[in-house]
């Protein structure tokens, strides 16, 4: 039987057009028409007077970020522990110092308490942190108006790990517009996806012109190659960017397969005892259900999550576990945590499921008999 991914690449069937105008016109470049209007598109689509600019990757999107806010060697910045590692990598790119904060048990994203808890002691300790990363995992809004309310209380630049949530709204508001920058990512295995790729998301002209200007080697405006600056080579490729473009053509339709997806795990497991999907704590709440997820009480059903990734890989199903929290991972080991074990029982209690909204009903009838035979 084929393989039933985690979350794979769906196209719309529109991206051939942009990608073969691209080649018509040899825009076959880091800059070009797809990228203005993938920019634009992404601009109309978050609203607010979004300033996005197009890049490699969510995380050299997250690397500019940590640039503008002002980051530097051996400064702090506060980052969610349960998240990929890419969340606090560009971090220690910039000689900084990652202080991990625990989650909260109803969106699984930062805690604010724990958060509040954190500045006044490193303020205590003489080391008031540069920013805030905070992430909203597997599509799911963190708690933006708490969170917010503590940066602007310690004037601390808010950063919005958004890669997974596009689409997803807290309030009737994007995900990726309440900080001072917001990150998205096109990866392959993204909600819509560039094959590799990512945005920054800015509140104005300056910052995004701020973020072209590093993401292009930081070339000053000179006949000749000249450079005041550090830059880097982040700008999206134009052939990429008409990916995009017609991946936004369908990208709502994207977020209601997965939608759906959850439907079908919460009907699936709806009588198992010990066993809860992930879903949103309130109608404040909107999620792209990029990935469903659930966790397992052990005690309760005599089984483990990796029972249960053991018996969908029998059958060639994928699933994973949950994030690792980044203050147990080997290369965090010395770094500062704030907070209880709720990231922590959560990445040793949960799994992601199939969550493609390119999954077929054969695939759903396939996921459905792998566990019922399990169960």
């Amino acid at each position: 039987m084929n393989k039933i991914w985690l979350s794979s690449p769906h196209m719309g069937g529109a991206e051939q057009e942009f990608v073969q105008k691209a080649f018509e016109t040899n825009w076959i470049a880091p800059l070009g028409p797809n990228v203005n209007g993938f920019e634009q598109d992404l601009e109309s689509y978050l609203k607010d007077e979004s300033k996005v600019a197009c890049l490699a990757s969510g995380t050299s999107a997250l690397h500019i970020a940590l640039i503008l806010a002002g980051v530097k060697l051996h400064d702090e910045v506060i980052c969610q522990s349960m998240t990929f590692s890419a969340s606090a990598n560009p971090i220690k790119y910039l000689g900084a110092n990652p202080v991990f904060i625990d989650s909260e048990e109803d969106t699984w994203n930062m805690c604010p308490i724990a958060l509040e808890e954190s500045i006044k002691d490193r303020i205590l300790k003489g080391n008031k942190p540069k920013a805030i990363i905070v992430v909203h995992l597997y599509g799911m809004p963190a708690k933006m108006d708490e969170i917010s309310t503590i940066a602007n209380k310690f004037q601390i630049t808010l950063i919005e790990d958004a890669a997974e949530a596009l689409g997803s709204t807290y309030k009737g508001k994007k995900c990726g517009t309440f900080g001072d920058y917001g990150i998205l990512s096109f990866n392959g295995n993204k909600i819509i996806t560039t094959s590799g790729g990512g945005a920054l998301v800015c509140k104005n002209d300056v910052d995004k012109n701020k973020t072209i200007f590093l993401a292009t080697q930081a070339r000053d405006n000179a006949p000749h190659y000249q450079h005041s600056e550090i830059g880097y080579n982040y700008r999206m490729s134009n052939v990429l960017a008409g990916i995009g473009r017609g991946q936004m053509e369908v990208l709502d339709k994207h977020i209601q397969f997965r939608r759906g997806n959850n439907r079908f795990y919460k009907n699936l497991f709806k009588n198992c005892s010990g066993i809860k999907v992930f879903e949103e704590p309130s109608s404040s709440y909107y999620s792209n259900h990029w990935l469903s997820c659930i966790l397992i009480d052990k005690e309760k059903t005599g089984f483990t999550t990796e029972d249960i990734r053991l018996q969908l890989d029998s059958d060639n199903i994928e699933s994973r576990p949950l994030w690792k929290p980044m203050h147990l991972q080997p290369v965090f080991k010395d770094c500062d945590y704030y907070g209880e074990s709720v990231s922590e029982d959560l990445f040793n209690n949960g799994i992601c499921l199939p969550s493609g909204s390119n999954l077929t009903e054969n695939d759903f009838e396939r996921i459905a008999t792998s566990i019922k035979k399990f169960l």
